[in-house]
């Protein structure tokens, strides 16, 4: 199993597929994500890579880590595990219906 980093501080004009080959050159690239704002679709200037080994990663860490990339002084390290998320439930609105002047009826 590889070694997943996480690179930040990326270009907005950084694509996959310059990521892809940017770290290509320090070992195998299993996958390379970078990652964009759901509604706009613009890049949120970070990503991750995952290498193929643990060698390959470190690696691309020591090589990469503080290089400049498209006028970017890019920060590559290992990803740390993804901590769990609060419930962020949808709840919160008023239900039923009802509302507007609720007085007697005459």
């Amino acid at each position: 199993m590889g070694k997943k980093l996480y690179v930040g501080n990326l270009s907005f004009n950084m694509d996959e597929g310059s990521l892809n080959d940017l770290f290509a050159a320090y070992g195998t690239v299993e996958s390379a994500k970078i990652i964009t704002d759901r509604e706009s679709g613009r890049s949120k200037g970070f990503a991750f890579v995952e290498m193929a080994s643990d060698s390959d990663a470190a690696t691309a860490i020591e090589k990469l880590n503080g290089t400049e990339q498209l006028g970017r002084s890019i920060n590559v390290s290992e990803a740390k595990p993804m901590a769990p998320r609060e419930n962020r439930g949808g709840g919160g609105g008023r239900s039923g219906g009802g509302g507007g002047f609720r007085g007697n009826r005459y």
